[in-house]
C-alpha cells in the first residue's frame, strides 16, 4: 500500500501498519472533506451563541465552568495544548507516533469532531513528510484518552515542541518550514478534537495484533520442532481429538501441527510397538490448547480494535443531526482490558516454550541427546546459558501480565475521577511481545540443533525448510562459541517471518 485514501470508514490493520511501519502516503477523501467541512459549520455557528458550549466557548476538565470570551479563544486552544503537551520519560517509538496520528486524522475525517480542513490536512501532510512529533513515555492515564501524547503531536502541528525528521530531532517550526507546511492557529473546538482519543493505546494495539498473528504461527512451528526432535508423538493432534473441545484457537493450532509435522521421518521411527512412551509431557501434548486459548484471545482483542477502528471519539462530539453533545466515549476501558488480557497470552505462550526448551537440555528428559546440546558436554556448555536467558525473558514476561486496567488515579480534581491506564497496558504489550519473539527464537534455535542431532534420522519437510532457513544465518552443531550474535540472528528471523514463510512454503499456509 503506497498510498492510504482516508474516509469517514475505519481504516484497517493493514493500512494503519502500512502508514506507521511502511511511511505509505495518506490523502483525505472527498467524502472526508466534506463531513469535515460540514462540521465544521456546525462549530462555527455555535462560536457565536451567547449559550455556553463545551469546548466552543468554555474552558476545560474541572474548568469547564467559565465561559471564555471570543477574542480570547485561540488563546485558550494554544494553552490547552501547550499545557497538555507535559510528557516525561523515554521517547516512543516512531511507528507508534505515526499510528497515533493516522488513527486521530481517520477521527477527523469522520466529520464528528468539528476541525477545519486545514488542521486535518496539516496531519495529513506531516505524516506525508516524515515528520513525527517527539511524544514520551507518561503522561497518559487513558481517559480523557490519550491526552499527552496527542497534545504533543497538536503541539507540533503548531509549528512548537519538538520532532523527529530526516532522522533527526529538530524544532518543529524548522521541520515544519523545510516540509512547506504552514503552522495550524487552532481555533473553537479543535484542541479538544485533536486530543480526546484512545489513538495511542489503539494504535499500538493494532500494531501488536499484527505483530501476534505472525507469533502464534512461529509458536506452533517452534513447538512442531520441539515435539519431533524430543521424539514426541502427533498422535495428540488428531481432528477428531480436538473437535471433541470445539475451541477454534485450539483447531487451528492443532491443524498446524499436523501440517507442519506430516512426513517426519524422525517420527515415523518411533512409531513401533517397541515405544515405550505413553504420552509426552504437557508442554508437547497440551500445545493446542495453550496456543489455542492465545489466539481465542487474539480474535476478541481483534473484534474489539475493529470496533474502535470504526469509531468517532471525541468530547464534545458533532452528531449526524447537528448537535454538538458531551460523551464519555473517550474512556479507554475496552481498549485497556484486551491489552491487558493480550499481555497474559504472552506470558503463557512464552511460559510453555521455555519448558519445551528445557527438556532438550536435560538428558534424564531429552531421549539421548548430549547434555545442553552441548558438543563435548563438560568441557563444552551447549545451550545451557540460552536458556537462562529465556527463563529471564519468561519472568519478565509475567510481571508484564499483572494488568494496568485494574487501575485507576483520579485526576483533573476529581473530576476524571475514573481512568483507563489503558496507554499503560499498551507500553506492557510492546515490552511483552518483543520478549515473546525472543522466547521462541530460543526455542526454535535449541529445536533445530536437536533435529541435526538426529541425523541420520531426517525431519518432516516443513520443520526441515524452517531448519534450513535458520541455519543460513547461524550454524549448526559444533563446540561452543559466542551465542548472543546467534540469538540475535534467529531473534531476527522470527520478527522477519521469515522462518514462517519457508515453512509455509512446503506445507501451505499456516491458520
Amino acid at each position: 500500500m503506497n498510498e492510504i485514501a482516508i474516509g469517514v470508514e475505519a481504516l484497517t490493520e493493514p493500512q494503519v501498519l502500512a502508514v506507521a511501519r511502511h511511511d505509505a502516503q495518506v490523502r483525505l477523501n472527498d467524502e472526508a472533506r466534506k463531513a469535515i467541512v460540514a462540521s465544521r459549520d456546525v462549530v462555527e455557528a455555535l462560536a457565536g451563541d451567547p449559550e455556553p458550549h463545551y469546548g466552543i466557548s468554555t474552558g476545560f476538565g474541572a474548568l469547564a465552568t467559565r465561559q471564555i470570551a471570543p477574542d480570547d479563544r485561540t488563546a485558550l486552544q494554544r494553552s490547552l495544548i501547550r499545557s497538555h503537551a507535559a510528557g516525561s520519560g523515554p521517547e516512543v517509538e516512531r511507528e507508534v507516533v505515526r499510528a497515533l496520528m493516522v488513527l486521530r486524522l481517520s477521527t477527523l475525517a469522520t466529520g464528528r469532531t468539528g476541525v477545519r480542513l486545514q488542521t486535518a490536512e496539516t496531519y495529513a501532510a506531516m505524516l506525508n513528510a516524515g515528520i513525527t512529533p517527539v511524544v514520551y513515555e507518561f503522561g497518559s492515564l487513558g481517559c480523557s484518552g490519550d491526552l499527552a501524547p496527542l497534545a504533543h503531536c497538536a503541539l507540533a502541528a503548531m509549528g512548537e515542541g519538538t520532532v523527529r525528521a530526516g532522522g533527526q530531532v529538530l524544532p518543529a517550526a524548522d521541520a515544519l518550514a523545510a516540509a512547506g507546511i504552514t503552522p495550524v492557529v487552532l481555533r473553537e473546538k479543535e484542541g479538544l478534537a485533536l486530543t480526546n482519543g484512545v489513538d495511542g493505546m489503539l494504535g499500538m494495539l493494532t500494531l501488536a495484533t499484527g505483530d501476534l498473528a505472525l507469533l502464534f504461527r512461529t509458536a506452533d512451528l517452534a513447538a512442531a520442532m520441539s515435539v519431533e526432535a524430543q521424539l514426541g508423538t502427533d498422535a495428540v493432534f488428531a481432528a477428531d481429538l480436538q473437535a471433541l473441545r470445539p475451541h477454534p484457537g485450539q483447531a487451528d493450532s492443532a491443524a498446524n501441527l499436523r501440517a507442519l509435522l506430516a512426513g517426519s521421518a524422525i517420527m515415523a521411527s518411533h512409531r513401533s510397538p517397541q515405544c515405550t512412551r505413553v504420552q509426552d509431557a504437557y508442554s508437547l501434548r497440551c500445545s493446542p490448547q495453550v496456543h489455542g486459548a492465545g489466539r481465542d484471545t487474539l480474535a476478541h482483542a481483534r473484534l474489539v480494535r475493529d470496533r474502535e477502528l470504526a469509531s468517532a471519539v471525541d468530547n464534545p462530539v458533532v452528531t449526524l443531526d447537528g448537535r454538538v453533545e458531551s460523551n464519555g466515549n473517550f474512556h479507554g476501558a475496552p481498549v485497556a482490558y484486551v491489552l491487558d488480557f493480550l499481555a497474559i497470552a504472552a506470558a503463557d505462550l512464552a511460559s510453555v516454550a521455555e519448558r519445551r526448551t528445557d527438556r532438550f537440555l536435560d538428558r534424564a528428559r531429552n531421549h539421548g541427546l548430549p547434555a545442553f546440546l552441548a558438543d563435548d558436554p563438560g568441557v563444552d556448555s551447549g545451550y545451557m546459558i540460552a536458556q537462562y536467558t529465556q527463563a529471564a525473558l519468561v519472568s519478565e514476561l509475567k510481571r508484564l501480565a499483572v494488568p494496568a486496567s485494574v487501575d485507576s488515579i483520579p485526576s483533573s480534581a476529581m473530576q476524571e475521577d475514573h481512568v483507563s491506564m489503558g496507554w499503560s497496558a499498551a507500553r506492557k504489550l510492546r515490552r511483552a511481545v518483543d520478549a515473546l519473539t525472543q522466547v521462541l527464537a530460543i526455542e526454535i534455535l535449541t529445536a533445530a540443533r536437536a533435529l541435526d542431532l538426529r541425523s541420520p534420522l531426517t525431519p518432516a519437510p516443513a520443520t526441515a525448510a524452517a531448519r534450513d532457513a535458520l541455519r543460513q544465518q547461524v550454524a549448526g552443531p559444533g563446540p561452543d562459541r559466542y551465542l548472543a550474535p546467534d540469538i540475535a540472528a534467529t531473534v531476527e528471523l522470527v520478527r522477519s517471518g521469515r522462518l514462517v514463510a519457508a515453512a509455509e512454503a512446503v506445507c501451505g499456509p499456516l491458520h
